[in-house]
């Protein structure tokens, strides 16, 4: 049940108007939400019904142990428990075939044949739910006793698809809060959901369909200038495909009061690689510096630091899937992350202003760029494909179409836009009529029939 199919709106309307009837009642409510999240997962996969509830039950009795316990070496026992568990359960399921290929490749024995594989949402249920355990043995949060809430919770189904990784204490305290339905708020869905349906319908899906699958699928076919066009393509499809799921996520829960962390801040206008990862998938990054980075040894050293920047981001690219290319593409920003802490500790941390600015900008975007090749190729032969082609200095564009261009333009521009900008069509929108919003609303899902009528890709990030 994709965010952008027509099934999963059916579905997102009935929990809604279920949902409110019962506001008033915490039980009834937590019981709703628990239903709708083991429906959800149904659609995608019947182990995740099995799995799922067992490794939320053992974390909740972990939980209750943590909050009963004084005892240190009983609390690391439990919370160890709590980690081995998630990471092991993933561990299994989504790596073991890549840790088996390559100790094949090592020692030249040929792997056992593995018959499981990943049950979807697991990457991201196995890092919302760790946010629990490990807040509790860290005396950041009180815990929850009830049984219900906790399940609820962990397996929140606007998130655990692709995040955003949201800590479960913030949605138990939120389920904690009476509601009520709020037009304002309600308005503000509706428009992230529209939001999110314009950037993967025309410009992710279009992207993807037109010109990026087809130049990574087999680039030695193209110039180097068209290849050179899709690298730059491919950043926008996945800006546009991985924030737009974020928006009709955070629009999904906003329309059952639940307010979900943002996760892009334009990260294309970032000014170095830290600033990136500031603005891009903004829960996964401080989900790696809080319960990573922060947990690694030697941070008081002055060496140290700098490798564990790099040792994070390469267990986080690891964490995107079981590739070597995800490993380069993690170690490579790891490396950028270094390089611009040690120059802000040589240089400090002075603003740049005017067109150094703007250079800054330019030059960090190449970097992101470049990396995304090996984050998007299916292999590394691929990728040293893909830079082969564009060092060929071939310059004729055949394959990119005026339409190609057309959507590229927006895509950058809409990325570029002031914030001042949403801000002032989002309270538009919102301060409008109930019926002028629905006119909005009907003209948008005609449109996206028109223009998507072959139906949307699977997001990007559900592979993850």
């Amino acid at each position: 049940m994709p965010l952008s199919s027509a099934t999963y709106f059916v579905f997102l309307a009935g929990i809604f108007f279920l949902y409110w009837p019962l506001a008033r009642v915490r039980a009834l409510t937590l019981a709703l939400i628990l239903f709708a999240n083991y429906l959800f997962y149904a659609r995608w996969d019947l182990t995740l019904l099995a799995l799922i509830p067992a490794l939320s039950t053992i974390d909740y009795f972990i939980g209750l142990g943590l909050q009963g316990s004084k005892s240190a070496p009983v609390r690391r026992l439990l919370v160890t428990a709590s980690i081995a568990m998630n990471l092991g359960a993933l561990a299994f399921f989504k790596y073991m075939p890549f840790f088996l290929g390559s100790w094949a490749n090592w020692t030249g024995v040929p792997p056992p044949q593995w018959h499981w594989g990943l049950p979807i949402t697991l990457s991201f249920y196995c890092f919302q739910a760790l946010t629990y355990t490990i807040d509790l043995y860290r005396h950041d949060t009180k815990g929850t006793r009830s049984y219900l809430a906790h399940l609820a919770a962990v397996s929140f189904f606007p998130t655990t698809l692709a995040g955003p990784i949201t800590r479960v204490e913030s949605l138990l305290s939120q389920f904690e809060k009476p509601k009520k339905l709020d037009p304002t708020v309600g308005g503000r869905a509706l428009f992230l959901i529209s939001l999110g349906l314009i950037k993967k319908l025309l410009i992710a899906d279009y992207l993807a369909g037109n010109l990026v699958n087809r130049i990574f699928d087999f680039p030695n076919l193209y110039t180097g200038m068209e290849v050179l066009v899709a690298v730059y393509a491919y950043a926008l499809e996945l800006y546009y495909d991985f924030s737009g799921y974020t928006d009709i996520a955070i629009g999904s829960a906003l329309l059952l009061g639940i307010k979900l962390p943002a996760n892009f801040n334009r990260p294309y206008a970032a000014e170095n690689i830290a600033d990136f990862w500031r603005r891009w998938h903004i829960t996964l990054s401080n989900w790696l510096r809080d319960y990573l980075y922060f947990s690694l040894p030697g941070k008081r050293s002055k060496i140290m630091p700098y490798f564990s920047l790099i040792i994070t981001m390469t267990i986080g690219g690891l964490w995107h899937g079981p590739s070597w290319n995800f490993v380069i593409w993690g170690a490579l920003h790891g490396a950028g992350l270094a390089v611009v802490r040690l120059w802000q500790a040589l240089r400090g941390t002075k603003k740049n202003v005017g067109a150094w600015r703007y250079a800054h900008i330019f030059i960090t975007f190449q970097f992101v760029a470049f990396a995304w090749v090996f984050f998007r190729a299916p292999d590394f032969q691929t990728a040293t494909a893909v830079f082969g082609r564009i060092g060929s200095r071939t310059w004729a564009l055949g394959n990119v179409s005026p339409g190609l261009w057309l959507v590229l333009a927006i895509g950058f521009i809409f990325h570029y836009l002031p914030k001042n900008w949403y801000d002032f069509s989002l309270n538009l929108y919102i301060r409008a009529p109930f019926y002028a919003q629905a006119a909005a609303l009907i003209a948008l899902a005609f449109g996206l029939q028109y223009v998507a009528q072959t139906g949307a890709a699977p997001f990007i990030y559900t592979k993850f």
